[in-house]
């Protein structure tokens, strides 16, 4: 068993503050999960989906930037010698996911496990500032994407 397991973590904790009908089923977004996360089978984080509502108030307290987004990733801080695998947070605003992939001629789903990723991947501690960075994460993303058999979703 791991650590996490046996602190009473769940490996994935989907948490659902859209009603929409358009989001991606639980089984989806396990999946997606379970590819970022190949070969750490203890990490553990938390998968928020949202309205813009609540995607701008998050944008704006922890970004200061006024308007929804469409992933939000707030990795976690657990004192040295937990032990735990806890990542952190990611904060996915449907409504804006879904006019992303509707302006770039992209199936939702492809757009919604693009961002899925993207977010884990910033909680793992990639990032896209710097031009060496961002062709390193989005490398990454295309690797992993592709083991879904989802196109590259940097090539228009």
């Amino acid at each position: 068993m791991n650590k996490s397991a046996e602190a009473g973590l769940e490996r994935l904790v989907i948490q659902r503050a859209s009603d929409r009908d358009d989001l991606p089923a639980d089984a989806l977004i396990e999946q997606w999960v379970d590819t970022a996360l190949a070969g750490r089978p203890e990490a553990s984080l938390v998968v928020r989906l949202v309205d813009e509502v609540e995607g701008r108030e998050l944008n704006r307290t922890w970004r200061q930037r006024d308007y929804a987004t469409n992933v939000l990733s707030f990795p976690a801080s657990l004192p040295d010698g937990t032990g735990l695998q806890f990542l952190g947070d990611i904060v996915l605003c449907a409504p804006v996911i879904a006019r992303e992939a509707r302006e770039q001629g992209k199936p939702p789903e492809w757009h919604w496990a693009h961002l899925v990723v993207h977010g884990i991947l910033h909680l793992l501690g990639f990032d896209h500032i710097s031009p060496d960075q961002a062709a390193r994460m989005e490398s990454r993303e295309i690797e992993l994407l592709r083991t879904l058999d989802i196109a590259n979703p940097y090539v228009t």
